[in-house]
């Protein structure tokens, strides 16, 4: 029996418009009054559900692809911290990237608003829209602050550094970096201008693991799904691991099983079937 779902949001949980809507909410409503945990598994970092448009669900999060979990009140239940020594050393390396460094009060960017704006190739027409319009208003809730120094970072207790960069000669060396401090530090992206780094233990499957074993409930216990590639550890490490019709080729491989499409709610569809099928919990 499942008893814990843990899902991807874009591209998976999330509609073709990268939001959430009344099915979703209602299909996940349905699952927590059946018994069911409910967990967030993202690359993003999540501050409130309440922000996403998850209202007053209590869901658990597993964000910053598991360097930050967080229980159903939005408390902090775990965080890994990156190695400063090796933090120190990729902001000294790369002073001129735009790099976003998630901590626990906040997202400290090495740059302006303006430059990580142009990082993003904006898909066209109105999911575009939406993303940009998503950006304006994560720049504006406080959550980012923009203009920082390394000295300004190095002080925090960063979990997560974002880079999105076009030039392929930085991405080069950036991969060598990685490959360079692979004990320190790794990078589950889920696309390849975009780094997500985080410390060399991180990833959504340990982090999913740790909350399940936080939970009480049996890794055979637990229903993942994701898309990309930092949905990678998750997917392979699961024996009841779901990709969506649209998600990347290895997702589909670790996965093993593919379901619809996110713009028909696929995953909520599933969580329904599964719960129908199994019945509430004792």
């Amino acid at each position: 029996m499942i008893k814990l779902f843990a899902s991807d949001l874009d591209g998976t949980l999330f509609n073709a418009l990268h939001e959430v809507d009344g099915t979703i909410r209602a299909a996940l409503d349905r699952t927590l009054r059946a018994g069911r945990h409910v967990a967030l598994a993202t690359g993003r970092c999540v501050r409130s559900t309440a922000d996403l448009g998850f209202g007053s669900l209590p869901l658990d999060v597993v964000c910053a692809n598991g360097a930050l979990i967080l229980g159903p009140r939005g408390q902090l239940l775990r965080h890994a911290p990156l190695d400063p020594a090796t933090l120190e050393e990729l902001l000294s390396c790369f002073p001129t990237v735009c790099a976003s460094c998630i901590a626990l009060d906040g997202t400290y960017v090495r740059g302006s608003q303006e430059q990580l704006a142009s990082g993003y190739l904006m898909p066209r027409g109105l999911v575009g829209v939406l993303i940009k319009r998503r950006m304006q208003r994560n720049a504006q809730s406080g959550e980012f602050h923009f203009d920082r120094t390394a000295s300004d970072i190095l002080r925090k207790d960063v979990c997560k550094v974002n880079v999105r960069e076009k030039d392929p000669g930085l991405r080069r060396e950036l991969d060598a970096f990685v490959a360079d401090h692979a004990s320190t530090i790794t990078n589950a992206s889920f696309d390849g201008d975009l780094f997500e780094l985080t410390d060399a233990s991180v990833n959504k499957g340990s982090a999913v693991a740790w909350l399940a074993r936080h939970l009480d409930v049996g890794e055979d216990e637990v229903a993942v799904y994701g898309d990309g590639g930092n949905d990678l550890a998750m997917l392979s490490r699961f024996e009841h691991a779901y990709a969506t019709r649209g998600a990347s080729d290895e997702a589909k491989r670790a996965a093993g099983s593919v379901l619809g499409s996110c713009a028909f709610h696929a995953v909520p569809r599933h969580l329904l079937r599964t719960v129908r099928r199994e019945g509430p919990l004792e």
